[in-house]
């Protein structure tokens, strides 16, 4: 299963949706995107994770790592998950308390 990304500006803030399977194969993608996004001055970034049909713990990894670099401009990583199994892996992780998760894109028009 291969990765998409399609990255759109939404308020202020760079979203990024993500399609597919976030793992140890396409998580690097992911990264590279988000290491970009940070380089170009891109400081309040959402991950879409609305398509995502599955996330590993590299994909964790990543996700924590963007939060860092971003952190380090006094930027934010929130991301959009709707998806049971996917909230319950950020619930068991204890990563739910350290992301602002959405229930959908209509939430950050809202903000």
């Amino acid at each position: 299963m291969d990765l998409t990304l399609d990255t759109r500006e939404v308020g202020g803030r760079t979203v990024v949706a993500v399609g597919g399977e976030i793992d140890v194969y396409t998580a690097p993608k992911l990264r590279d995107c988000v290491t970009d996004l940070v380089a170009d001055g891109a400081y309040h970034i959402v991950i879409d994770m609305e398509a995502v049909e599955f996330l590993d713990s590299t994909g964790l990894g990543v996700l924590v790592g963007g939060l860092k670099k971003v952190r380090a401009h006094d930027g934010s990583l929130e991301l959009i998950c709707n998806q049971d199994r996917l909230l319950k892996i950020f619930r068991i992780t204890g990563l739910a308390k350290v992301f602002t998760i959405h229930a959908s894109a209509d939430t950050l028009a809202s903000r």
